[in-house]
């Protein structure tokens, strides 16, 4: 059995589209082009999301770790 840590589950889904939702409500959907171990994340063709409703493209972007309450696979 192969240990998985979270940082691990993040390399997996690197170059992949993730969503991230935000303490504030908001949501961004984009490709996961890199992170640290902060869980600090660099997205690349990111959209921004509030209540499912697509509100800007924001292209690359930088979304810091400790406003993040979830990273899943899109």
């Amino acid at each position: 059995m192969t240990e998985s840590r979270p940082l691990d589950a993040l390399n997996k889904a690197r170059d992949k589209k993730v969503i991230v939702e935000l303490k504030n409500g908001k949501q961004y959907i984009g490709l996961l082009k890199s992170f640290d171990i902060h869980i600090n994340l660099v997205l690349d063709d990111a959209e921004e999301r509030e209540k499912g409703e697509m509100t800007r493209k924001l292209g690359t972007s930088f979304i810091r770790g400790d406003t993040i309450i979830l990273i899943s696979l899109a």
